[in-house]
């Protein structure tokens, strides 16, 4: 009997070790996704450095190459949330994992051939933006096909947190990859990380539990408002995805201008802008890793409070940065805040694919990130304005206060009041048929 016991304990024992990780099909998720954000890390610094070193841009190009990767959020959020629960979410990421190592590797091939354009540059971040709509709008609403719910968090936990450490080393490389083989030649090893993730997804077993279809016959338009109108009147929702917005608004208006704040505000060498940056990733990695252990011990709905209200003002050290000891209050500002969006990220996320039912979570998903998303070159323009106008450092004040105070808005639903988020799947919300 002992010895029918043993592979049992064996395997039972490597979880309590090892967690989620024990579970093949989610450790090849898991690396395939790790290895894929160690790329895209890397061509967030190539490819402006591509328009700069290869093509001569101007901050103007640049800036609007960067809000071209955004810009597919605006148009195609809605209805990719409805086009994703129409179709297999695995065979939607192998897709878009297929086009964008195809979009990234023609960047270097053109380069080689000398044809290389501008306009090819803005065409690629177009399109890999819009294989991202759909790509994280399928991974949301595939996890919960993997792994079973009481496991989302710990789930959501270590893909974050690999996540945030792969964007630490991912900006160390960049820098080493574009300095020997070129900025151009360095895009080529995005377009492996997403053959690499294509592969891992192909080998997991793992057939989805059967769930309800979303319904083909109705039209597009309509599922996708429908989606949308879910979002808007379930408090919780709501004030998440407020909160969301507004966050994104905040982070992208100081971190538009951090780099030309730590060099002529606070004295820092341009050399070490990036490795300043690495700190908030580190951050990042805190943050997922304490987002379980937190939630276990507090509840997650009394963590997210927590957090949020303790932890967003320390962004305001940042504004303080110079070079003495206002750049350990930078470092600590910067690290606190990325670790407790990153865990409100990891809660907030998990709460969603568990509460929402499966026929609308990936509209509602969608709609939820397109908010999100839509705010963040808004936030760009408004830090590039304010900077112009009032000054660099006087606009890390105004950018970190309003992320402090955007802190307050999940308390706008019942957060406020409970010790765990509901867990249960929420019923639609369906419009009377018109007479």
């Amino acid at each position: 009997m002992s010895a029918l016991l043993a592979p049992e304990r064996a395997a039972g024992s490597a979880r309590a070790r090892w967690g989620l990780l024990a579970e093949r099909d989610f450790r090849l998720l898991w690396a395939g996704e790790t290895v894929s954000r160690l790329g895209s890390s890397i061509t967030s610094v190539a490819l402006p450095l591509v328009a700069v070193l290869a093509l001569d841009a101007g901050p103007l190009a640049a800036g609007v190459l960067t809000a071209a990767v955004w810009l597919p959020w605006l148009v195609l959020g809605l209805p990719a949330g409805v086009w994703v629960g129409r179709m297999p979410r695995r065979a939607v990421m192998i897709v878009c994992n297929l086009g964008s190592a195809v979009l990234f590797a023609s960047v270097p091939v053109a380069g080689w051939l000398g044809v290389l354009t501008l306009a090819h540059l803005l065409a690629v971040a177009l399109l890999t933006g819009a294989t991202t709509v759909f790509f994280d709008a399928a991974h949301q609403a595939y996890l919960p096909e993997l792994v079973a719910p009481e496991d989302l968090i710990e789930g959501n936990a270590k893909l974050q947190g690999s996540a945030s450490a792969a964007d630490v080393a991912g900006r160390g490389l960049a820098g080493l990859t574009v300095q020997v083989l070129g900025a151009t030649t360095g895009l080529l090893a995005d377009a492996v990380s997403f053959l690499i993730a294509t592969v891992t997804l192909l080998r997991i077993r793992t057939v989805p539990r059967p769930a309800a279809a979303e319904p083909a016959t109705e039209g597009l338009l309509r599922q996708a408002r429908e989606g949308l109108a879910h979002l808007l009147r379930d408090p919780y929702l709501r004030s998440f995805a407020l909160y969301g917005a507004a966050a994104n608004f905040a982070l992208q208006g100081y971190q538009s201008i951090t780099a030309l704040f730590l060099v002529r505000e606070a004295g820092v060498a341009p050399g070490w802008v990036g490795g300043l940056a690495s700190a908030g990733a580190v951050g990042g990695v805190l943050g997922a890793l304490a987002a379980r252990p937190l939630c276990r011990r507090l509840g997650t709905a009394r963590a997210v409070r927590i957090v949020l209200l303790t932890l967003a003002p320390f962004g305001m050290l940042m504004a303080l940065a110079d070079p003495g000891l206002g750049m350990v209050l930078y470092v600590v500002g910067a690290l606190v805040v990325v670790a407790a969006v990153v865990l409100c990220n990891v809660v907030l996320g998990s709460f969603r694919q568990s509460y929402l039912p499966p026929a609308l979570l990936s509209r509602v998903t969608a709609a939820s990130m397109c908010a999100n998303h839509a705010t963040i070159p808004l936030g760009a323009l408004a830090g590039g304005a304010l900077g112009a106008t009032i000054g660099l450092r006087a606009t890390m004040w105004v950018m970190t206060g309003l992320l402090a105070l955007c802190s307050v808005l999940p308390l706008l639903s019942p957060l406020r009041t409970v010790r765990d988020l509901p867990g249960g799947a929420a019923e639609p919300v369906r419009r009377s048929p018109r007479s």
